[in-house]
């Protein structure tokens, strides 16, 4: 009880300052995400978590995306904590409109006071290789672009 006491009176005495610390990280990871085209931040842009971005990626499967960021030393996740062990998309983002198909290409990334700016940077630079590579592979995205080419079973065009 004792530990939990202090540990509670040291993040009270931060508050502030860890708030401001990590809506920065937050707001980094934002602005990088919007160079990448078709990307959507999900949510208000202004009065959101300070660590928390949602952000959808039309065409693609959060899970593929999930894959290559592991690859990479990222954690992201692509629903909420308390749904971690379902493929549905976010409960959340279906309610406020986003169509399932949408829903399952939405990324939720936290930031905590143990991040740094610099694994912001890179986690934009990592999405920047990764989003477009990927809809280069994706027929989703492809047919959704009109640029997906029609194949019969005998090969031909």
């Amino acid at each position: 009880i004792m530990g939990m006491a202090a540990a509670l009176e040291d993040a009270c005495a931060h508050l502030d300052e860890n708030v401001k610390r990590v809506s920065a990280l937050r707001d980094r990871l934002i602005a990088g995400l919007s160079k990448i085209p078709h990307s959507a931040l999900n949510g208000d842009p202004v009065n959101r978590l300070p660590g928390n971005v949602n952000i959808s990626f039309p065409g693609l499967e959060g899970e593929t995306i999930l894959l290559d960021l592991d690859m990479h030393g990222i954690c992201a996740s692509t629903g909420s904590a308390c749904n971690s062990d379902s493929l549905d998309p976010s409960h959340v983002l279906l309610s406020i409109g986003l169509p399932e198909e949408i829903g399952h290409g939405s990324m939720r990334f936290t930031f905590g006071p143990q991040n740094t700016m610099e694994e912001a940077k890179y986690l934009c630079d990592v999405l920047e290789e990764v989003i477009p590579r990927r809809r280069a592979m994706s027929c989703m995205w492809l047919q959704g672009q009109n640029k997906a080419r029609q194949f019969s079973l005998k090969g031909e065009q």
